[in-house]
């Protein structure tokens, strides 16, 4: 079955957040760096995803100047770049389109947010049918406020509230949520390791 690796979000965006310097991983463009240049040493597609607000005036907003992939990060010719106004990655673009014409049946799924943008893809793509390995410390994601913290606070004061989810209890409720339901649950070592055997 062909497969595709899906980054999700890795974008400047994230990096102007103040909450990123409390992100589960700062650094997760060098590991997805891994990812895709194990995807192409095996000519498996890469295709990007950008979440865009327009109008929002948020560091989402395309006018921010944000809307961009992170450094070292940089799609070869002929990599589609979707760019997105709904969590998942399928409502408000044509990636099931590009899937379909391409032949593809399984998804690897990586980027940020762990469960928000790439959890909610991932499974959508099951309930569409592929099959999904989701490349678990290939995502990133921030610490989730309480519904009722304040929502000015700095990424200091969000850590030390007690009502916050902390980065590892969502990353960790994330794999329980998706694996044997939608997803299998990888890693970077296990993605890049079959790149270097030259085993899919």
């Amino acid at each position: 079955m062909k497969r595709a690796l899906v980054v999700i979000d890795a974008q400047e965006s994230f990096r102007r957040r103040s909450d990123w310097e409390v992100a589960s991983d700062p650094e997760i463009a060098d590991k997805i760096a891994v990812l895709v240049a194990a995807a192409r040493a095996r000519d498996e597609p890469v295709i990007w995803v950008l979440h865009t607000e327009p109008g929002s005036g948020t560091v989402f907003d395309p006018e921010s100047g944000h809307v961009r992939l992170m450094a070292g990060l940089v799609p070869a010719d002929g990599e589609p770049v979707l760019r997105k106004t709904a969590h998942n990655a399928f409502t408000t673009t044509n990636l099931q389109q590009l899937l379909t014409v391409a032949g593809i049946g399984s998804l690897a799924i990586c980027g940020i947010r762990t469960e928000q943008c790439c959890e909610t893809t991932a499974r959508i793509a099951s309930d569409l049918g592929y099959a999904v390995e989701f490349v678990i410390d290939g995502t990133a994601t921030t610490p989730t406020p309480h519904r009722d913290a304040p929502a000015d606070r700095s990424a200091a004061e969000l850590v030390a509230d007690p009502r916050t989810l902390r980065v590892e209890d969502i990353i960790a409720r994330t794999e329980y949520a998706l694996a044997g339901r939608f997803a299998t649950i990888t890693t970077v070592a296990e993605f890049a390791g079959a790149a270097v055997a030259g085993v899919r």
